[in-house]
């Protein structure tokens, strides 16, 4: 972990925007009269995809992945020019939110302008041509960082772009040195202090992959050294694999517990149901009861909370990264109340700071609790929406239910689940 990063990212929530597919227009402008209701539904942090231009050779589909970049320092057309940029961003900022921008620092378009002006800061296959190390990215062209040049050229970047946001999405972090994060950090941190990395680790299937093919690959561990928070990609394949009936719930929230010991104490995880990458939360938790749960155990969880524009009004459909594919803001249950509730419960101190703990109970049952000196919370988290009772530990009382409003009573140390979420706050039981 940065030494330095604060524990408060635990307590936010970031909002994923995909400018090209939040509207019918694609644009910045049509980003900023939506920010509103982005700020009601509890967001503090804007995260917008990459909003630079897009290569044309190699490029998949009829309009291009907008990570194959073409030229770092400009904005896409197609979204506005660079004061309509600016005009959304001090718009988010007016609105007490702020903004970071997705850094695609591994690979560029084969036309960019880095291809054109500077080939040597390139890879070069054996036969000189350029090329990339993952096959299936075949619209990319990977960057060489042996080059010092490029370093230096990376991080002016960087810095040119920091006085006008207030952090990075790193793509694919992993793959680029972490020498080279550690000093963009620091120069970054001299124009804008309080500057937010967020990395986009890779799967631990995907390190032992690299570096069985001799390329260098930073685990997660390595990646905390210089960024502020990482994606949980270190457990997403038990979370997919216990949805897909391939692996038992024990599996998943064993690793959601392993995490409390072997990161640093200020790690900052980021917690999601769906990313651009991945099927989206309604597609892959078609049941009501079912997805309700998941999304309140979503903010319970210790770690900064990410939604995906769309997510909100229960999209299935996943946008295409290739094409203009707008989100249909109509497709499904809207659940703005649940978020706002639960971004209420986020705020609270002790998803801040605890000791946390999740395992799986009979009836697909997740049970967590954050506790500190005093207190405690407890969640209840009824995956398929069985009922039952609970065994908790917690002193008999009536407490309220955070997450709908509601109460809970605890009786001879058993709570009864009737297959919505439950979370309440008690004094801690003594040992």
């Amino acid at each position: 972990m940065a030494k330095n990063t604060a524990k408060k990212y635990r307590n936010q929530v970031i909002y994923s925007v995909f400018v090209r597919n939040h509207s019918q227009e694609g644009t910045f402008e049509a980003v900023c009269r939506d920010l509103e209701r982005i700020k009601s539904l509890g967001v503090d942090i804007i995260w917008l995809m990459p909003i630079h231009p897009i290569g044309k050779k190699a490029r998949k589909g009829t309009i291009g992945s907008p990570y194959a970049i073409s030229d770092y320092r400009a904005v896409h057309p197609d979204y506005g020019t660079l004061e309509d940029f600016r005009h959304l961003t001090d718009e988010i900022h007016r609105l007490g939110m702020k903004c970071i921008i997705d850094v695609v620092y591994n690979h560029t378009s084969p036309d960019s302008w880095l291809v054109q002006n500077h080939p040597e800061w390139f890879y070069h296959k054996p036969d000189g041509s350029l090329g990339n190390h993952v096959g299936d990215w075949t619209d990319i062209v990977d960057l060489d960082y042996t080059n010092p040049g490029l370093w230096d050229y990376q991080i002016e970047t960087l810095k040119y772009w920091a006085s006008m946001v207030d952090g990075f999405r790193c793509d694919v972090a992993s793959l680029v040195p972490l020498d080279f994060w550690l000093r963009a950090r620091e120069e970054v941190e001299a124009v804008h202090p309080g500057c937010i990395w967020l990395a986009e680790s890779v799967h631990t299937e995907f390190v032992a992959a690299a570096r069985a093919e001799g390329l260098p690959a930073l685990s997660d561990s390595e990646i905390f050294q210089a960024f502020d928070i990482s994606y949980e990609y270190d457990i997403f394949t038990r979370f997919q694999g216990y949805l897909e009936g391939n692996l038992p719930l024990s599996r998943y929230a064993e690793a959601i517990s392993q995490q409390e010991t072997i990161y640093p104490d200020n790690y900052v995880k980021l917690r999601f149901l769906e990313n651009h990458d991945q099927l989206r939360a309604a597609a892959a938790i078609p049941d009501a009861a079912a997805l309700l749960n998941w999304t309140a155990f979503l903010y319970f969880q210790k770690g900064t909370t990410l939604l995906y524009g769309g997510q909100e009004c229960s999209c299935a459909h996943l946008p295409n990264l290739f094409e203009k594919d707008p989100v249909d803001w109509t497709s499904g249950p809207d659940r703005t109340e649940q978020l706002r509730r639960l971004y209420t419960l986020k705020q609270h101190p002790l998803l801040t700071d605890s000791s946390y703990s999740v395992r799986a109970l009979g009836g697909d049952i997740l049970y967590a609790t954050h506790c500190g000196r005093e207190s405690q919370l407890t969640g209840i988290f009824s995956l398929k929406g069985n009922c039952g009772l609970v065994n908790v530990e917690a002193l008999d009382g009536i407490y309220p239910n955070l997450a709908d409003g509601g109460s809970v009573e605890v009786k001879f140390g058993r709570v009864s689940c009737q297959g919505n979420p439950i979370i309440f706050e008690s004094p801690r039981l003594k040992n």
